[in-house]
């Protein structure tokens, strides 16, 4: 019953009556709690589930074409230095390849590192262990330390403390290729130093093992370079080794770490850690890394089928909020 001291429609309220905002018709509100991208529960249930039946449309497939990549370019690369020693190499043009080795061997690396090539138990998966560990030796980057701080990045992507390659982060894309090389340096506070004390944090057998070998090959890869040196082929391991490595390594943390990742800071979701960007170099040039959310989503599907997988997931991504503008 109404207050006889209230009077219908002069804007009073009375103490023991709801606000007028409060008075809203069951049909306004929402029936279930949103969640930060606008869906309920269910719609996103639903989405998850419709998401992974089109995701387990490209899981698998042949993967020999990425060791067949791997052996063959490792091959080649390695038979480099005696043929430029006699004299029948030529050199600009092996480095161009060698470049191309040590960048693309982390594409073949990368599959090993999420065992798509042979899962643990399986009858190949000598052949995972082995593709993963030629490829990326043109990098001096032990396959163990590279798997293991790959993995992590998965399991702590854009933490400022627990993401491995967070150092690459940066305001925009000329300084991010400065950082790839500025974090190489001895005093700066780049990646391997990350790298190490994660793993020091781990403290399991196997970062222990990472550890070890990756200090083992850095030391026989220096040593080598100087002793060729001074047997009077410096010219030659520049070319085919030494240069080809960090220009293979910057390559990899621009499209591999940074330009699928920033901005990093916040950015922790599932379908936030990583987004669509379009490449001026194109799906093959930037290692098909302008579908990468696809990658982080399901590392199971291999890196030549995350463009269709993106295409055929595209709806559903943008209805959890992935901006798919660019691609």
């Amino acid at each position: 019953m109404m207050r006889k001291d209230i009077v219908p429609g002069d804007g009073a309220i009375a103490p023991d009556m709801p606000r007028p905002d409060a008075l809203l018709l069951a049909g306004d509100r929402p029936a279930l709690p949103l969640g930060p991208d606008g869906l309920d529960r269910y719609t996103r249930r639903d989405l998850r589930r419709e998401e992974m039946v089109i995701a387990q449309r490209f899981h698998g497939g042949a993967m020999w074409p990425y060791a067949v990549a791997a052996f063959g370019c490792f091959a080649v690369w390695v038979a480099f230095f005696p043929l430029a020693v006699m004299g029948m190499l030529n050199l600009p043009l092996a480095c161009v390849l060698s470049c191309i080795f040590a960048t693309g061997g982390y594409v073949t690396s990368h599959e090993a590192m999420h065992s798509n090539i042979a899962r643990p138990g399986e009858r190949l998966r000598w052949l995972n262990e082995a593709v993963g560990a030629v490829s990326t030796i043109p990098i001096v980057f032990p396959f163990s330390m590279a798997r293991l701080m790959h993995l992590e990045h998965h399991y702590h992507c854009n933490d400022p403390s627990k993401d491995p390659d967070y150092t690459d982060e940066a305001p925009n894309a000329i300084m991010a290729i400065y950082k790839t090389w500025y974090n190489r340096q001895p005093g700066g506070d780049g990646s391997i130093h990350h790298y190490k004390r994660i793993l020091t944090e781990m403290g399991t057998p196997e970062a222990r093992r990472a550890l070890a070998e990756t200090m083992v090959l850095q030391l026989v890869f220096m040593g080598v370079l100087f002793g060729m040196a001074w047997r009077g082929y410096a010219i030659e391991v520049a070319l085919i080794w030494w240069l080809p490595r960090h220009i293979g390594l910057s390559y990899i943390r621009f499209f591999l770490s940074w330009a699928p990742h920033h901005p990093r800071q916040g950015k922790i979701g599932r379908y936030e850690n990583t987004h669509v960007f379009k490449s001026r170099l194109g799906h093959v040039l930037s290692m098909g890394m302008q579908y990468h959310v696809i990658h982080h989503l399901y590392p199971g599907i291999p890196n030549h089928r995350t463009k269709p997988a993106y295409a055929a997931m595209r709806d559903i991504l943008k209805a959890r909020g992935v901006d798919v503008s660019p691609l």
